[in-house]
């Protein structure tokens, strides 16, 4: 039986919506349809390694491919080493030579167990506290290490980015995001221990979902009742 393209269109527009309902509750999620759009907010998180942009910013990720992110979800983890986002995929930000990289612990603080009070600060430093004994008094001290500073990415508001999986976006290959790090004049200040909600309203989302599904029972009454009519039209003509 042959769909008509309005049928598969139905269909998809029925896909969209079920993904964006179920992205309702994840953090950092926004909607690919605009009517359901909830006001941006944050919440609280204990985690030292959450933050979240206090402006139009947007935290860079990079996918296995090597393609570079978008997404305003910083619940952000350490896994061997590197600073990644829920998903695994590393986060990109200044080192101390000022070059645009995921970030890393250094390797040998990772490796001996030295990092301590590991911990996201305001302007974007992913910092820790580590011991070492001075050359002189032979006294241990505790020294600050600054790994590196989140980068934030920043789109005109006309630039359409291309949903990737409600969290994260893809940037059009002709359009680059002006890049720069939070409070470094261009960028607020980063909100820390806290994360972006979801900006996706799922009572309004639910309320859209059923008008698909109910759209896409009248394309198919329609078509049945087509499909009867023709049927009868051929029986007269026999």
């Amino acid at each position: 039986m042959m769909i008509s393209a309005a049928a598969v269109h139905a269909l998809d527009d029925i896909a969209q919506r079920e993904a964006e309902m179920r992205a309702a509750f994840t953090p950092g999620a926004l909607p690919t349809h605009s009517e359901i759009a909830a006001q941006p907010s944050l919440e609280r998180d204990s985690s030292p390694l959450s933050a979240a942009p206090s402006g139009d910013g947007y935290f860079i990720v990079r996918d296995p491919a090597g393609n570079e992110l978008f997404t305003e979800d910083g619940g952000f983890a350490i896994e061997h080493g590197s600073l990644v986002d829920r998903n695994g995929m590393p986060v990109l930000g200044y080192s101390p030579s000022g070059t645009l990289s995921p970030l890393k612990l250094d390797p040998i603080d990772d490796a001996l167990g030295r990092v301590g009070n590991l911990h996201i600060e305001p302007n974007g430093s992913l910092s820790y506290e580590k011991t070492a004994v001075d050359p002189i008094t032979r006294q241990p001290e505790r020294i600050k290490v600054v790994a590196g500073r989140i980068a934030l990415a920043r789109f005109s508001a006309a630039t359409r980015l291309e949903n990737v999986d409600h969290t994260r976006w893809r940037a059009p290959s002709e359009i680059p995001p002006h890049v720069g790090m939070p409070q470094d004049g261009n960028f607020l200040p980063l909100v820390t221990h806290a994360h972006r909600r979801s900006e996706i309203d799922p009572l309004t989302g639910i309320d859209r979902l059923q008008e698909s599904f109910m759209a896409f029972d009248a394309l198919r009454a329609a078509h049945s009742a087509q499909g009867r009519v023709e049927k009868i039209a051929m029986d007269l003509l026999k």
